[in-house]
C-alpha cells in the first residue's frame, strides 16, 4: 500500500529522465559562446519537485527502475514515514517484504499510543527486550473480549500487566480509547459506577455551552436507550460535573445542579420531540419555556430560548 503513494505515472518519468539528462549534459552549467565571442555562463535548467526517479536510478547503480518503487532504496527516514500511514494489518504484510522497515518499534510504538491513548503500562520502565508490536497485539486481543465479555477484557489487560486495576486507570483506558463497543462499556459502567465516577471527572466542560457540553459528555458516555435510575445517574454527574467546570457561570445565571438536572432532562425530552417522525405536533419554542420555567424558576426566559434554538439548529443532544 505504501508503494503505491510513490507510484509516478510514465510521462512524468520520461519527463524526468530527460531533465535530468539535459542536467548531466550541462555538468551542473557549462559555458558556451555569447555573441561577442567572449564565453558566457549558460543558466542551468532546474528540476523542480521530488525527482524520486534519479534518486531511485542513483541508489541502484544507475538500473532501470519500473512499475512500483522498493521502499528499501529509499532513505530510511522516508521510508518509516510512508509505513507510519499503515495499520497493523497492513504493517504485518510490510514486515514480510520489508523486515527492517516493517518491524520498527518506533512505527508500533506510535500505532499503540494513537488507538490506546492511555495504559498503565506506558508509565512504567520497560523491561529488556520489550516489544511493542507485541504490546500492540494484545492490546488488539484484550480490545476484542471486551467487546465479548468486558470483564474478561479488562482481566486479560491486568493479566499481561497493561492495566492497574485502579478506578482512575481504568478510566483514562476508556476515555482515551476508541476501539472499544459503546453496548458493552455501557453495561461495564453500569456495574462499576466507581469507574462511572473517575471517568466524568475527565471531562473538561469550561466555557462551553449546556447542549453542547452535553453531547459531548454523551458521545463518550452513551446513555441508555430507556429511561431509568442509570440515565438520572449519568445526568446527576453530568450536572455536578457542568458547574464544577463553569463556577462563573453558575453565579451569573444562577445556577446549581439541581437546575442543570432539570434543564438536561428538557433537553433530553425536546430532542425525542423535535427528532422523532412519530411526533406530529412538535413543541414550539414558547411552549418549551414554559415547561421548563415551571420547574427552573431561576432560569431566564433568554436563556432557556437558546437551549431550544441550540436544539432546533443542531439537532439531539445523544444521538
Amino acid at each position: 500500500m505504501g508503494q503505491i503513494l510513490w507510484r509516478l505515472p510514465p510521462r512524468q518519468q520520461q519527463q524526468l529522465q530527460e531533465e535530468m539528462a539535459d542536467r548531466l549534459a550541462e555538468g551542473g552549467g557549462s559555458r558556451e559562446l555569447g555573441r561577442d565571442g567572449d564565453p558566457q555562463r549558460r543558466t542551468p535548467h532546474y528540476c523542480y519537485g521530488p525527482d524520486i526517479y534519479h534518486l531511485l536510478r542513483t541508489r541502484r547503480g544507475g538500473k532501470e527502475q519500473h512499475g512500483f518503487i522498493d521502499l528499501e532504496m529509499l532513505p530510511p527516514e522516508l521510508g518509516i514515514t510512508i509505513l507510519s500511514y499503515l495499520n497493523a494489518t497492513d504493517l504485518c504484510l510490510a514486515g514480510c517484504v520489508w523486515q527492517d522497515l516493517g518491524n520498527d518499534e518506533y512505527l508500533w510504538q506510535g500505532l499503540c499510543k494513537s488507538t490506546w491513548g492511555h495504559c498503565s503500562i506506558y508509565n512504567r520502565r520497560l523491561p529488556a527486550g520489550f516489544s511493542y508490536r507485541r504490546l500492540y497485539l494484545q492490546l488488539d486481543e484484550g480490545s476484542l473480549t471486551f467487546n465479548a465479555n468486558p470483564q474478561e477484557g479488562f482481566l486479560y489487560f491486568m493479566s499481561k500487566g497493561i492495566l492497574v486495576d485502579h478506578p482512575t486507570e481504568l478510566a483514562k483506558f476508556i476515555f482515551y480509547t476508541r476501539r472499544l463497543n459503546w453496548k458493552m462499556l455501557r453495561i461495564y459502567l453500569d456495574e462499576r459506577r466507581d469507574v462511572l465516577d473517575e471517568l466524568v471527572t475527565l471531562h473538561n466542560f469550561s466555557n462551553q455551552f449546556l447542549p453542547n457540553a452535553l453531547r459531548d459528555f454523551f458521545r463518550h458516555i452513551h446513555a441508555p436507550e430507556e429511561r431509568g435510575e442509570y440515565l438520572e445517574a449519568l445526568i446527576t454527574k453530568f450536572s455536578q460535573r457542568f458547574c464544577t467546570c463553569n463556577p462563573g457561570l453558575v453565579r451569573e445565571l444562577g445556577l446549581s445542579p439541581d437546575a442543570v438536572y432539570v434543564l438536561c432532562y428538557s433537553l433530553i425530552l425536546l430532542s425525542i420531540d423535535l427528532s422523532s417522525p412519530h411526533v406530529k405536533n412538535k413543541m414550539s419554542k414558547r411552549e418549551f419555556i414554559r415547561n421548563t420555567r415551571r420547574a427552573a424558576h431561576n432560569v431566564s426566559d433568554d436563556f432557556v430560548g437558546h437551549l431550544y434554538d441550540n436544539i432546533y439548529l443542531i439537532g439531539h443532544v445523544a444521538a
